[in-house]
């Protein structure tokens, strides 16, 4: 009897809506846990677009998010804009930048790209750490008042999680529709083999700017959920680190799927926050785990599961 990974991926949804559904039941700290997950699984979905599907590494997906963040935190302290409002604004700011930076960065592949994309990132944290009166350059800017949804106020951790629960729903479905779709076939299609696609008549720069685009505004839309969770936002966001973390979770579970991110997210965090509440060389342990992940699990931990799934079901592939 063959078996696709179907019923694996059919159970792990079903596990996974229960789970997202109890988790408020677990207490606020569960909740924030969980939420921040859920955050960052957004921002590394939307790198994984790049990294896995379109065959893009980027060492600078952090100034999507990051900009989104500023946006809403810097109108909301500044200028008293709702947070809702600033989120729309956030999400057409990353979306403006990715467009842009994207419009040079796709004339060149490999690792002229890696370092452009670096550099960009690099040159908007240099931004937010001198303009101090706007940023609040590397103390960060605080004071950011969460809005309300439909009479709840975000302070409320059950509230705020639930509407980060919602967006990360909506973005997971919404990637995987695109993916299915002939510009996601087209993407695949770039990262297998861009000379054939150049060659057969395939539009390969237009395609990774879309590419670049659409993961830039996904990005947005996680710092702006970041944001609400956080209430706070500072220099650090935009930093080169913070997309290589962001590689690391796409790697460790698995890219060029949908699912991996999602659990080298999860991963990550967890050896963050567990780690590091006993030891501050918590760094050392993530280096270990994805050391083990590049020699045993090349494809990450999701293909490894797939793969092992019909033996642990007593089924053959």
């Amino acid at each position: 009897m063959k078996d696709d990974g179907r019923g694996l991926r059919t159970a792990l949804l079903a596990a996974a809506g229960l789970a997202l559904a109890l988790v408020p039941l677990a207490g606020d700290y569960a909740s924030s846990l969980v939420a921040e997950v859920l955050v960052f699984a957004i921002f590394a979905m939307s790198l994984d677009l790049l990294v896995g599907y379109t065959g893009l590494m980027s060492f600078g997906h952090a100034a999507f998010f990051g900009l989104s963040a500023y946006a809403v935190v810097t109108l909301g302290v500044h200028l008293g804009v709702g947070g809702w409002w600033g989120m729309l604004a956030g999400i057409a700011l990353s979306t403006v930048a990715a467009l842009a930076i994207g419009f040079f960065c796709i004339r060149v592949s490999g690792i002229p790209f890696l370092m452009l994309t670096m550099a960009f990132s690099q040159l908007l944290f240099s931004v937010a750490v001198k303009w101090r009166s706007v940023t609040g350059g590397t103390d960060g800017l605080p004071g950011f008042k969460r809005p309300s949804f439909f009479g709840w106020s975000l302070d409320d951790r059950s509230t705020q999680y639930w509407v980060i629960a919602v967006g990360f729903v909506l973005v997971w479905w919404g990637l995987r529709r695109l993916i299915a779709s002939p510009l996601g076939s087209a993407m695949i299609g770039v990262r297998e083999n861009e000379q054939r696609m150049r060659a057969i008549g395939y539009p390969v720069q237009r395609i990774k700017l879309i590419a670049f685009t659409i993961a830039g505004a996904v990005a947005g839309f996680g710092g702006a959920l970041y944001a609400f969770f956080n209430a706070f936002v500072s220099s650090d966001i935009l930093h080169w680190v913070l997309s290589g973390d962001g590689v690391l979770m796409v790697i460790l579970g698995g890219a060029g799927t949908i699912t991996g991110p999602i659990i080298g997210t999860a991963l990550f965090l967890m050896l963050k926050h567990v780690v590091s509440s006993h030891t501050q060389y918590w760094m050392l342990w993530v280096g270990v785990v994805f050391i083990a992940c590049v020699m045993f699990m090349r494809q990450g931990i999701w293909d490894l599961v797939l793969q092992q799934w019909p033996r642990w079901t007593g089924r053959r592939r």
